[in-house]
Formats: structure tokens, C-alpha cells, sequence
């Protein structure tokens, strides 16, 4: 699919782009530990769809000409602050496969007072991932 043809056929909503350092690292995560499916990819750009979601990944140097470049320049973790929720996702499955290929696990699965069960994952580039499930009523 062309790149316009792609940008074309998103739907309306907030998307999400992470800036990455390393694109391979980061799509195996993706795909091996949050279950998502790779849609498209090359060296600069993927787009991976999740839980009925699509969402981008852009390596650093096809950024070069954008006015993001400066928000990532000398930065050793991306997304400070922020919460990637995956609503429907399986925390514990999640949990497990991320400490299978080593990555690190900032809080394990949990039962929480808001009706859902979740965990923290930290990714490639330190961007935080917080796969949930609800509560059985």
C-alpha cells in the first residue's frame, strides 16, 4: 500500500507514533511480547495493529527533518510519563512473555481497586506498557 493510500485509510481518533532507536528491537517486542500483528514494515516505518487498533513506530533518522527530532535528541528513555494502556489485553500473558525475552517488568500482574487487572511492562526505549484486563464483576 502506498504511503498516502495508508495515511488515507486510518480512522478517525488519537494514533500513536513512537519515535524508536532500534526498529528490529522494537517490532520483536511488539509482536513477540504485546501480540501484535505487523501490518507493514521497512527500516523507517512500521505499522503494527493491536487489539483492533493501529499504531506507528518511526526510526530516529527518518525523523531527521522533523520538528521531533529536537524533543529525542540526547534522551536515553522515550515517553517519560506516559501510560501505553492496552485495554483487552492479557496481563499475565504479557507478563510472561516480556520476562521471557528479558525485558523488564516494572510491576507484575495485579488485581486493582479500579476493576482491572494489569501489570507494567517497560520496552525498547523505555517506553511503558500497561497491558489490562477487567475484574470479573
Amino acid at each position: 500500500m502506498k504511503a498516502e493510500d495508508f495515511g488515507r485509510s486510518l480512522p478517525r481518533g488519537i494514533g500513536v507514533n513512537l519515535l524508536v532507536s532500534d526498529m528490529a528491537a522494537m517490532e520483536a517486542f511488539c509482536g513477540d511480547v504485546l501480540g501484535a500483528r505487523i501490518v507493514y514494515a521497512d527500516e523507517d516505518f512500521a505499522a503494527l495493529e493491536l487489539l483492533g487498533s493501529v499504531f506507528m513506530l518511526h526510526a530516529d533518522h527518518s525523523y531527521l527533518d522533523n520538528p521531533m527530532t529536537g524533543s529525542i535528541a540526547g534522551t536515553e528513555t522515550r515517553g517519560a510519563g506516559i501510560e501505553l494502556r492496552l485495554y483487552g489485553a492479557e496481563p499475565d500473558a504479557i507478563e510472561a512473555a516480556a520476562l521471557e525475552h528479558g525485558h523488564i517488568v516494572l510491576a507484575g500482574a495485579i488485581d486493582k481497586p479500579h476493576g482491572l487487572r494489569e501489570c507494567y511492562i517497560v520496552g525498547p526505549d523505555g517506553y511503558v506498557f500497561v497491558p489490562s484486563a477487567p475484574l470479573a464483576g
